[in-house]
């Protein structure tokens, strides 16, 4: 029995264990939307707008660790779908694209809605084909998934209008042969490079990115026998901020004083699994040993003197019997005590009566002042009355440094965001295909206003699918971190300010249950109702706008540049 181009590839990802394919139907797919309707084991799910799709799908990746897959229809369809596959690729998320052509009789004709997809997707995807004849199937399929799959990036599958219906001749299964990851380490001699350099040493500070999730038990054990305080990077906190004596938090902008003390301090800097690629923040005048298994990462962000290739866990299962202990707990516990007082300052400003005994000792001078949330006091909320197993997402913004200050990943949850790319508008349709990977766990998105705005006609496809997801909005009416940026380069505000309607009432209209939150007393009940509440929930919380994100280590001119701004937006 022959079958047609669509359906030997709906069969194959279906085959594959691809349960959802996310996306827009339309014209050149409609036999590719037609073969999932027919096909037991895979659905459809159908987006508003293809860059949501394409979030949604590379979310699923990153969480799921196996192949996803959304589809853009001929031309505009394919080009919505590109911030998308840019934030898959940029995270090594395994996406495949399908994306439609116009017919092969009209290729290069300047035809209606004609995209050059290969010349489109070049710098985005490690496979690019346009099926051109029913012969090439199914090998052009297994070779885009393969790529895909194995150089954990996307894949790209151009499929013409006149091509989808078309029959295959050869009727056999797709074989996609997928490889079992390998697990290397460094040759011996590489390592005892290594620990020769560590020995070197008496402060040593851990940087630990998520490539060392898989090693947890290894690097603690590191940490332990060279006293060394660890600094998380923001994906780096799901797996190791639980139970861990030697976390000391984020550096960079999100950062605290702890960690930028264990960094400017050490004499020895060991990176695992980590691309951080913040320069500035990087310790001077130190050693560096870097762990990680991609061969391109080592010493790309800063120089370093014994790089090696491998598994974290291999590795430092090789190399722990090879390292010196540190006998001295001194570098250890300074980090550890800048940390804890900085911990304690922030819960401070996440209490409830922060402001209001602040507003008490100035309601004399300003005696029209209205009590506003701060938005740490939010996030501390959501982190008390999520579960142990949710599943959060953060914009690209502020609403992600509130989720690294005060969310902690502890039991088992998860953390994704548009933290390579730094898309904005990522955070609801990553939580779509987090709900739908996961329909079982709690899906809580750390929302923009901003970024909400972008893709809000995506509210009506977690209405559609009746996706429990939960949405907090951040709702300062602002481009917060834009703004934040204009102050500390001494500009004033400008172009900043959005008009939002009322959210909630707007989720109300699209059928999800919409709580708005404007008076600081009522915030954490609204939290926990919203988080225990059955179905889809917006959460629409009106904080402060002039609330600042002070960094780990705040500079002269970043304090000068906020002062002169603040001058010149008050001036007449």
């Amino acid at each position: 029995m022959t079958r047609t181009v669509a359906q030997v590839i709906v069969d194959g990802l279906a085959d594959l264990g691809v349960g959802h394919v996310f996306g827009v139907v339309g014209d050149a797919l409609n036999p590719v939307t037609d073969a999932i309707r027919t096909t037991e084991g895979i659905d459809w799910t159908g987006f508003r707008h293809e860059e949501a799709a394409a979030f949604a799908a590379g979310a699923r990746a990153q969480l799921s660790g196996e192949l996803a897959v959304c589809m853009g229809t001929v031309g505009p369809g394919s080009v919505h779908l590109l911030n998308g596959l840019y934030d898959a690729a940029k995270s090594g998320a395994p996406v495949l694209a399908i994306c439609g052509q116009v017919p092969l009789s009209e290729l290069g004709g300047d035809y209606f809605q004609e995209v050059d997809n290969d010349l489109l997707f070049r710098d985005v995807a490690v496979y690019r084909a346009t099926v051109t004849s029913p012969a090439q199937m199914p090998r052009l399929l297994e070779s885009a998934v393969r790529a895909a799959v194995t150089r954990r990036g996307v894949a790209v599958l151009t499929v013409p209008g006149d091509i989808g219906d078309q029959q295959v001749d050869e009727d056999r299964p797709v074989r996609f042969a997928l490889p079992r990851p390998a697990v290397t380490r460094p040759d011996d001699p590489a390592l005892a490079e290594a620990a020769e350099a560590i020995a070197a040493g008496s402060r040593v500070t851990l940087l630990v990115g998520r490539g060392a999730q898989a090693a947890r038990a290894e690097v603690l054990r590191t940490a332990e026998l060279l006293a060394a305080p660890m600094v998380l990077t923001l994906k780096g906190k799901e797996g190791f901020e639980e139970d861990n004596p030697y976390e000391v938090g984020q550096t960079g902008l999100i950062g605290n004083p702890g960690a930028s003390h264990a960094m400017d301090s050490c004499d020895t800097l060991i990176m695992l699994g980590t691309d951080f690629p913040y320069r500035d923040w990087y310790p001077k005048d130190c050693r560096v040993v870097q762990v990680d298994v991609r061969e391109e990462h080592l010493g790309r962000r800063v120089p370093v003197d014994v790089g090696l290739t491998g598994d974290v866990a291999a590795t430092l299962r090789a190399l722990l019997p090879l390292l010196t202990p540190v006998s001295s707990r001194e570098h250890l516990d300074e980090a550890r005590e800048r940390y804890a007082r900085w911990e304690e300052g922030q819960a401070n400003l996440a209490d409830p009566a922060h402001d209001t005994r602040l507003l008490g000792r100035v309601r004399a001078m300003f005696d029209n002042r209205e009590e506003q949330i701060r938005p740490e006091a939010l996030a501390a909320s959501v982190d008390r009355h999520a579960a142990h197993d949710a599943i959060f997402t953060s914009d690209t913004g502020m609403a992600t440094v509130w989720l690294s200050r005060f969310v902690r990943m502890r039991g088992t949850r998860r953390l994704i965001g548009s933290y390579n790319l730094g898309s904005m508008a990522n955070a609801m349709p990553q939580a779509i295909g987090a709900q739908l990977w996961a329909p079982d766990r709690q899906v809580v998105a750390f929302c923009g206003d901003g970024g909400l705005g972008m893709l809000l006609g995506d509210l009506m496809t977690i209405r559609s699918e009746q996706l429990p997801v939960k949405l907090v909005v951040f709702d300062n009416r602002r481009l917060g971190m834009v703004k934040l940026e204009q102050e500390q380069a001494g500009l004033p505000e400008f172009g900043t300010t959005l008009d939002n309607p009322d959210f909630a009432a707007v989720a109300e209209a699209l059928g999800l249950t919409g709580i708005r939150v404007t008076d600081p007393g009522e915030l954490d009940e609204a939290v926990r109702r919203a988080l225990a509440l059955p179905g889809p929930v917006l959460l629409d919380v009106l904080t402060n706008p002039e609330e600042v994100a002070v960094p780990g280590k705040p500079t002269v001119s970043q304090g000068w540049g906020f002062a002169i701004a603040k001058i010149k937006e008050n001036l007449p």
